[in-house]
């Protein structure tokens, strides 16, 4: 179901890309300036204009439908559902660490780390 809202979503935005894009500039932009003495407002929307605003409401929708979905699917998982101790329980005592070496701290029969000395 995720998928099939995923493809229509696809088209819509390709869609609505495209419709966008033939349609006619009408100058200043956001509507700003260029007014002339036609003082009424906006002229009435052509049909390319309700055919965007129809594509954007779809697209709206789609997205809208898709996160509920994608929310129902993955609302079951979580990470507390699991046993959390498995993993540190299937390592051994003696597995080799990737650097080669023993990562633990040095315990305090070891003694503090001395810098090398210099030589003369």
């Amino acid at each position: 179901m995720q998928n099939i809202v995923l493809v229509i979503l696809l088209i819509l935005a390709l869609s609505l890309i495209v419709t966008v894009l033939m349609q006619r500039s009408e100058g200043g932009g956001l509507g700003i300036g260029g007014g002339g003495g036609n003082m009424s407002g906006r002229p009435p929307a052509s049909p390319a204009a309700k055919f965007t605003w129809i594509l954007g409401a779809g697209f709206m929708a789609a997205s809208l439908a898709l996160t509920i979905i994608a929310a129902r699917e993955d609302g079951n998982n979580s990470l507390l559902n699991g046993d959390l101790t498995a993993p540190a329980a299937s390592q051994s005592e003696d597995s080799t660490t990737p650097l080669g070496g023993n990562l633990l701290p040095p315990s305090a029969a070891d003694g503090p780390a001395t810098p090398p000395k210099a030589e003369d």
